[in-house]
């Protein structure tokens, strides 16, 4: 661990803290309210997320992958459940379950970025396809298999690119890789906090309120805002200069919407207001997976592209 690793945590153990010492004085003076009993199980949800996280960077890049893939695990369980599927869909599903998700993972351990860049949306696509069409079950075929095909893009090959992180060779950040995932994870949790708060308390004009009620255009603008200023100074923990880690952070900030919007959606066709329980005051695993699976592999190729490539 280096000194700038050890810092990172530091930071992040003042910032639960605080949180924490914020929601004790709001239990005090408030007893019994519904929104601040909510606000203090999510933090006492995020101590042990951050504290999962955090051991397993310290561990390495092998037990990061294997947190990451349980991840991808529960969220692809949480979709699958919630979506219909037929006695037909076996082959499919076994398919998503116990080939695509450990292969990728695998590709992941083994760091064959090739393979790992391009097997789900085309080998697992044909894949899967291809079992759904032998079933010979054409009752809702297309809407069926694309269900599933959704599922293991965005619980497998999304989210896993977070762990991608940790391959890439940066010339001038060589060893300091669970920095750089430690920033995202970072900017995409906190991102989704400030623009709830800046919704909350200057939000009046809905973005999509069939989808979202409670996003707001001056939650996205503020707390996208507030993100920017904090990847910013926290551009000494990544290969950015602080104009680059704000952008970054916009970044994030935008795929992260996206995908909370697009999640959103799915959820309201399922009729389901949560993915699951998993996760105390969050919901379940694609409750707080939603942003970071879009906006994981934005981040990860243009950090390939710019500063990783020769």
């Amino acid at each position: 661990m280096t000194p700038l690793f050890m810092l990172t945590g530091q930071i992040l153990l003042a910032i639960l803290v605080l949180a924490s010492s914020i929601g004790f004085v709001l239990r005090l003076r408030n007893p019994g309210n519904a929104t601040i009993v909510n606000l203090n199980a999510r933090i006492n949800a995020w101590w042990i997320m951050a504290v999962v996280l955090f051991s397993a960077l310290v561990l390495g890049r092998y037990v990061t992958i294997v947190v990451f893939g349980f991840a991808s695990l529960m969220a692809l369980r949480e979709f699958l459940t919630l979506t219909p599927t037929r006695k037909s869909d076996y082959w499919p599903l076994f398919i998503a379950f116990f080939i695509a998700l450990p292969a990728q993972y695998w590709l992941l351990w083994t760091q064959w970025y090739g393979l790992f860049a391009i097997m789900i949306p085309v080998y697992i696509f044909f894949l899967i396809s291809a079992a759904s069409a032998i079933s010979q079950d054409t009752d809702d075929f297309l809407s069926r298999n694309a269900r599933i095909l959704f599922a293991v893009m965005f619980c497998v090959y999304g989210v896993s690119h977070a762990p991608a992180l940790l391959m890439l060779d940066i010339p001038s950040f060589r060893g300091h890789n669970a920095q750089l995932l430690f920033f995202f994870v970072f900017i995409v949790q906190i991102s989704d906090v400030l623009q709830y708060i800046f919704g909350k308390l200057f939000g009046k004009h809905k973005m999509v309120p069939k989808l979202s009620p409670n996003k707001t255009w001056e939650g996205l603008l503020g707390g996208g805002l507030a993100t920017m200023g904090i990847g910013a100074l926290l551009a000494f923990v990544t290969p950015f200069t602080p104009l680059q880690a704000a952008g970054m952070a916009a970044l994030i900030v935008i795929g992260g919407v996206m995908g909370g919007l697009v999640m959103s959606g799915v959820k309201r066709s399922l009729g389901a207001k949560d993915w699951g329980t998993g996760i105390a005051g969050h919901g379940g695993y694609m409750d707080r997976l939603d942003s970071l699976g879009f906006a994981a592999p934005v981040f990860f190729h243009i950090v390939r592209w710019i500063w990783a490539l020769p």
